[in-house]
């Protein structure tokens, strides 16, 4: 049996002929499919990845040719209805694996670790040095201030999360969240244009040549603070491999506290997802180490 998602491409793209294909389940977001084994199809799986999604194709046409490493350039895609289902965008297959923690941990030459951060961070160098008078202009990106995100956060967080969180484990997130809404550490914060979701999942590279080969899913992008993307890289590959990264960033003195306090809201806005969304499988691993 065909696919829903083939046959919707098939209605909008008659004129390209479908081999074979098959269903990457590594998408939290997203349905994502793998045809003629060199395209990458990205359906949204709840309404509000509608909206990302139509933001996220523009931010890649506006970057394209602006970042060293490979990116998704969708060449296909619908918006027509903007419904789960019939919205999708459609790139070439970029080479390349995620580099999951493990692999990671089994790269021992240290000349290797350093040159995969450094293709990481001068990736990250140049998306966060795009202007963004220009981006705000021509994309009307939202622009909001970090501390006014994470208020936004913590209350969702008091609202939804706490009654599934135990009183010990709610004492020590109000402290967290309140130490830092009051603090001075997001008064310095600059906005940038980031990729808002940089993890082992989205960063993709070559075992043989040990590079970095590209960085795809840029559904969280947009205007926001660069230190977020840095915990994507302290959440996925630790401490060390973080202080290497963060000392090749330039003015990165400033960015530590924040990185580690938006570190420590990953798992709440999994599970945070996992209740807006339906979502079970995100809730439970949100949730498990605060129950």
């Amino acid at each position: 049996m065909t696919h829903k998602h083939i046959k919707t491409i098939q209605k909008h793209y008659p004129e390209l002929h479908i081999e074979d294909y098959y269903i990457n389940d590594i998408g939290q977001n997203n349905d994502v499919l793998i045809v003629n084994g060199s395209l990458v199809f990205r359906f949204p799986k709840y309404k509000e990845g509608v909206d990302q999604l139509r933001t996220e194709t523009k931010i890649l046409n506006y970057i394209k040719g602006k970042v060293s490493l490979a990116i998704p350039n969708p060449i296909y895609y619908s918006f027509d209805k903007l419904e789960p289902g019939d919205v999708f965008t459609g790139y070439e297959l970029i080479e390349g694996e995620p580099l999951w923690k493990s692999q990671f941990e089994s790269i021992k030459n240290s000349e290797q670790v350093q040159a995969l951060a450094d293709n990481l961070v001068s990736f990250l160098i140049e998306l966060h040095s795009i202007s963004i008078g220009r981006v705000r202009g021509e994309l009307n990106l939202a622009e909001n201030h970090p501390l006014e995100q994470m208020s936004q956060l913590y209350e969702k967080i008091r609202l939804e999360l706490f009654p599934y969180i135990r009183d010990v484990a709610q004492r020590e997130i109000s402290h967290s969240f309140e130490t830092f809404l009051k603090g001075e550490s997001f008064k310095t914060a600059d906005i940038a244009l980031i990729h808002g979701d940089f993890g082992a999942s989205n960063i993709l590279w070559n075992p043989e040549s040990v590079r970095i080969s590209g960085v795809i899913d840029f559904g969280g992008s947009g205007l926001g603070d660069p230190a977020y993307d840095f915990a994507g890289i302290l959440s996925s590959y630790g401490e060390e491999f973080y202080e290497i990264c963060v000392q090749k960033y330039p003015n990165s003195d400033d960015l530590d506290k924040r990185v580690k306090f938006y570190r420590s809201t990953f798992a709440l806005q999994e599970a945070l997802h996992g209740i807006e969304n339906n979502d079970r499988e995100a809730f439970e691993s949100g949730i498990e180490d605060y129950r």
